[in-house]
């Protein structure tokens, strides 16, 4: 078995009360839901159907080579 790993972004839509997800890694791959949870749930599988498919074709499945960390900073100013 091989195994793979996406960073994968969840933001808020913004005119919808659901989120959006996506992979830096895997440009055109997308996916949304209702919930973080479950926009979670849904890239994974859009992820898991792309590289399928790129396998399938025989292209690589391309790999960030580096750590990427996001956090949320909040900022008071007087």
């Amino acid at each position: 078995m091989t195994f793979y790993t996406f960073e994968i972004v969840i933001e808020k839509e913004p005119e919808d009360e659901g989120y959006l997800a996506s992979s830096p890694t895997l440009p055109g791959c997308f996916s949304n839901g209702r919930s973080i949870e479950e926009a979670r749930r849904n890239i994974r599988e859009a992820i898991q159907q792309h590289v399928e498919s790129l396998l399938a074709h025989g292209q690589p499945v391309p790999q960030q080579e580096h750590l990427v960390h996001v956090e949320e900073l909040t900022l008071g100013l007087a």
